[in-house]
């Protein structure tokens, strides 16, 4: 009886719902998929609720306790006496924030040039060429330039290493259009007058969603990576506010004598960014014809 209901409301649910939900079944059958999303759900958690889980401030100076070992603070304390474990949650804000906001910022300018270029024909050799030629630079380069040109903060970061990413959107954006703006539906709506941006958006964009999802996770990944080599450089936020790259900066000096200054930072970021590879690689696997089946 229970088995003759499900699948009664099963057929009841539109076509789209239902693709959704087998799609979500095949995700949970891979347990490296289920292992990235719990870790980077406990990091954002962990970041959200940083002051439900510690007592110490992030910024709060105490020279008695400098150095101090992992014990009565959870990650030890750093050369100024702040507690590692407060630092090392509240910098996950910061690069959660940024993370996101390059993701929003590189995903319109990269679709918008993407749809142009594949879409009109004309546009495509000089929008290809910009693209190009924005990617023959090499990403921490590009970013260093622009953020030294509009000088360190969040917002020169996130502008710059949106213009860094927004390439690799652009050509995954620009290969789809061109593939399905030949497709017989977007002809035969041509061939009935539709009107040019509502083919873009309803025909053609729509179809875009799984590529763009899946680029959108390893631009996520690469952004955060990138911001901790900006701030380890200087050339990212204040150093007042806790990063990860900042505090991998400032713990370089005691390597060797005090190394979880650098260990709790870093083994974070790592896991920030294997746990969205694993994501990605997850939506890559359930979006490709090829390797469906597998899963």
């Amino acid at each position: 009886m229970n088995e003759l209901s499900m699948s009664e409301s099963s057929a009841a649910m539109p076509p789209e719902v239902n693709a959704g939900m087998n799609n979500l079944k095949r995700l949970a059958r891979r347990k490296t998929v289920l292992i990235g999303f719990a870790v980077f759900f406990a990091i954002v958690l962990a970041s959200i609720c940083a002051p439900l889980l510690t007592s110490y401030s992030p910024y709060k100076l105490s020279i008695v306790n400098r150095l101090q070992p992992p014990g009565a603070h959870l990650f030890g304390t750093d050369g100024f006496g702040r507690d590692v474990f407060a630092r090392t949650i509240y910098a996950g804000r910061l690069s959660l924030l940024v993370g996101i906001s390059v993701v929003i910022a590189s995903s319109l300018m990269g679709v918008t040039l993407g749809l142009l270029a594949g879409f009109f024909k004309r546009l495509d050799g000089l929008l290809s060429r910009f693209v190009d030629a924005m990617m023959s630079f090499p990403d921490i380069l590009l970013a260093v330039a622009v953020v030294a040109a509009l000088g360190p903060s969040v917002w020169a970061v996130i502008i710059a290493l949106g213009i860094v990413y927004a390439p690799r959107m652009a050509r995954i954006v620009r290969a789809s259009t061109l593939v399905i703006s030949e497709l017989p539906y977007v002809e035969a709506a041509r061939a009935l007058g539709v009107p040019t941006h509502t083919i873009m958006m309803r025909h053609i964009l729509r179809n875009l969603i799984s590529p763009i999802l899946v680029q959108a996770t390893f631009i996520f990944a690469s952004a955060m990576l990138a911001e901790t080599g900006l701030s380890f450089l200087g050339l990212g936020v204040d150093p007042s506010i806790p990063t990860w790259g900042t505090m991998l900066s400032e713990g370089r000096q005691y390597i060797g004598s005090a190394d979880w200054l650098t260990l709790f930072p870093g083994i974070t970021l790592v896991l920030a960014v294997l746990s969205l590879q694993l994501i990605g690689d997850g939506f890559r696997d359930l979006m490709d014809p090829r390797l469906k089946k597998d899963m």
